[in-house]
């Protein structure tokens, strides 16, 4: 699903990656843990083509068998639109729009059907235990269930993959415990692949891997 090879990247002079391989499987559950500043969230990020890694020769980032290194800016943002999905630590949820719109942005964004995107987040919702938090805004959301109305958004396009960032950072222990059983369950039931940066230990140790970052390269 995911095949990386020899991805660097330079902030200036700062070396954060150093020549990652990584190669990670339809259906995974698959955690990226470390220390601060050894790259994880950069890591990501490239993985999830929100960032470019600097130039290199024999560089390649295959997703679902293209590689996106190659895709010009217009067919990427589609490429990402359609495959990828993204939840963050800072839910990132719109603050002037319900529940029910901040799921459907990106299928908006996507052209999809309004009628057709509307039943599917309020599906979604429904699923994730909202449905009658639909029309609430974000600020009359608990921080727990800000983070489903995101994971929500996330799912909405049906991504062949869901990259996390600290997803239960900012979450108490039953909400981010509820949230980590929630990633199992959809992976499950949907056969999506998770890569999950994260620095709580329960939720790296019960990825399928947990691959360690240091330094700028993963540590076998």
């Amino acid at each position: 699903m995911i095949v990386a090879k020899n991805i660097h990247k330079y902030y200036d002079k700062l070396h954060v990656l150093k020549g990652v391989d990584l190669h990670i499987k339809k259906g995974e559950i698959v955690s990226i843990v470390g220390a601060s500043g050894a790259g994880k969230t950069t890591l990501l990020q490239i993985l999830g083509t929100l960032d470019n890694p600097s130039p290199e020769r024999d560089q390649s980032l295959l997703i679902n068998g293209e590689d996106v290194l190659k895709m010009k800016d217009k067919v990427l943002s589609k490429f990402r639109n359609q495959n990828l999905g993204f939840i963050f630590q800072f839910h990132q949820l719109l603050p002037e729009f319900t529940a029910l719109e901040n799921v459907c942005i990106p299928a908006f964004i996507g052209g999809k059907d309004k009628k057709e995107t509307e039943i599917e987040a309020k599906r979604l919702l429904d699923y994730l235990g909202l449905s009658h938090r639909i029309n609430h805004k974000p600020g009359e959301l608990s921080g727990g269930e800000q983070q489903r109305v995101a994971v929500a958004r996330a799912m909405i396009n049906k991504p062949l993959i869901i990259f996390a960032d600290e997803p239960s950072g900012n979450l108490d222990t039953t909400s981010a415990e509820n949230l980590h059983q929630l990633f199992f369950k959809l992976r499950d039931e949907f056969n999506q692949t998770f890569v999950i940066v994260t620095h709580n230990e329960d939720l790296a140790n019960r990825a399928d891997r947990k691959l360690m970052m240091v330094d700028g390269l993963i540590s076998n």
